[in-house]
This record gives structure tokens, C-alpha cells and sequence, in this order.
């Protein structure tokens, strides 16, 4: 029997969106506070917050914010006005950041790193530099590499690239998952493929650039029910 894959519904914005999922078997929702397109304001994050406490359904989603490169202050205002169980980071974060964020805010870490289209990483300065992020993050995501963003530009990248991150976060008990451009017809591609522990979708649940219920459902229903 195969493992429970995890899902992450990244880029949530809309309250009424988010409370059509609440019958999902969903284990993440995203936030997102860098300047990218889904950007939420902590305000806007607490409203959406406010639903997540109120989750009757399956047990409730852990909350995880998306930050590249954040500051102190803005995530300390970040967890005043709203909140999070998780902090993702997309940037050049360092390890000693890493464990800065965990012991000032008490939150888990999940470092992306972004597949270059020569292989190269995106989001740590060496590949012989992760062994030194073991200790400190609590979740390894990998991304396509964008170049304006880093990661995040919804789309897909050579999943073979990924199988030495996945064997390093194996060793070190570290939780894998692929985001980059998946949707619901082609998830199952990358669920036989590498057999994440978890998967992470925004943009591929969207239609016009709005989340899309009906998509979000079809998403999750093909990675649970696999």
C-alpha cells in the first residue's frame, strides 16, 4: 500500500474560498508574504486565519507562510497579527536564520531550494552547504527556478534532478516535497516518479488566476486517493 502523500494548497487569498476546502483532506495551506502575486497582508492573513481555527472538517491544516528573504520586523508583525505553524522560505536564507526564526517565533521551517535548467541549486550557496541546514528545517521543498522569483513560477522542472535532495532529506529525516507546476492531471506523474512525502500546488488549482474549488478538489482527490 502506498504512503499518504501530504498536500499543500498554496496562495490562498479568498475566505470563501478557503472554507469550500474544509471537507478536504488537505495537511497545508499557504500563505503568501513575499511581493509576489498572491500576496497577502498579515491583515488579510488573520481574516483568512480566523477559518483555519474554525476548521470542523478533517483535522486542521497547518498554516505556513511563504517569505524570501524576510526581515525580522515584518515577520514579527506577521506573527502578531496572524500567526503560522510553518515558515517556508524561497530565498538565500542561511541556517543560522533557520534557527533564529524557530527559537523567536516557535515555528517549523521548511527551506525550498529551485532547479536550475543546468541543475544547479537555487536557495543555498553550495550543495555541499545543506548538510549544514539538517539541524534546522523541518521540511525540504523543491521548486523550478525562476529568475525573477526564485521559485514559484508554476512550472514544472526535470524531477530526476530532485532524487539526490529527496535522498539527502531521507538521510536526515527530513520530510521531501515537489511543488513546480502541478496540477491535477499530472500530479500522479510525480507522485509514481519520486514518491514525495508531500506535494505543493497553487497556480495548477487556479482558473484565470483565482483559486478554482472545483480544481483544489480534483488536486486533492487524485493524490489521496492514489
Amino acid at each position: 500500500m502506498s504512503k499518504e502523500t501530504k498536500v499543500k494548497i498554496c496562495g490562498l487569498q479568498d475566505v470563501e474560498v478557503l472554507k469550500s476546502m474544509i471537507n478536504l483532506p488537505i495537511d497545508y495551506i499557504g500563505f503568501v508574504f513575499a511581493r509576489r502575486k498572491r500576496q497577502v497582508s498579515p491583515v488579510q492573513a488573520a481574516g483568512l486565519m480566523k477559518v483555519l481555527a474554525e476548521w470542523t472538517g478533517t483535522s486542521r491544516p497547518e498554516s505556513v507562510g511563504v517569505f524570501v528573504n524576510p526581515d525580522m520586523r515584518h515577520m514579527a508583525e506577521v506573527m502578531e497579527q496572524a500567526g503560522l505553524d510553518i515558515v517556508q522560505l524561497h530565498g538565500q536564507e542561511s541556517p543560522a536564520l533557520c534557527r533564529e526564526l524557530k527559537e523567536r517565533f516557535g515555528v517549523k521551517v521548511i527551506k525550498a531550494l529551485s532547479v536550475k535548467s543546468d541543475g544547479s541549486l537555487h536557495g543555498v550557496g553550495d550543495a555541499d552547504d545543506l548538510d549544514l541546514y539538517g539541524e534546522v528545517i523541518d521540511g525540504l521543498l523543491v521548486d523550478a527556478y525562476d529568475p525573477l522569483y526564485g521559485g514559484g513560477a508554476g512550472v514544472t522542472f526535470a524531477w530526476e534532478a530532485a532524487k539526490p535532495l529527496q535522498a539527502w532529506a531521507k538521510n536526515s529525516n527530513i520530510p521531501f516535497l515537489v511543488a513546480g507546476g502541478l496540477h491535477p492531471d499530472n500530479v500522479h506523474r510525480v507522485l509514481n516518479e519520486l514518491e514525495p512525502d508531500g506535494v505543493d500546488v497553487s497556480s495548477g488549482v487556479e482558473s484565470n488566476g483565482v483559486k478554482d474549488p472545483a480544481k483544489i478538489t480534483a488536486f486533492v482527490e487524485r493524490v489521496k486517493r492514489r
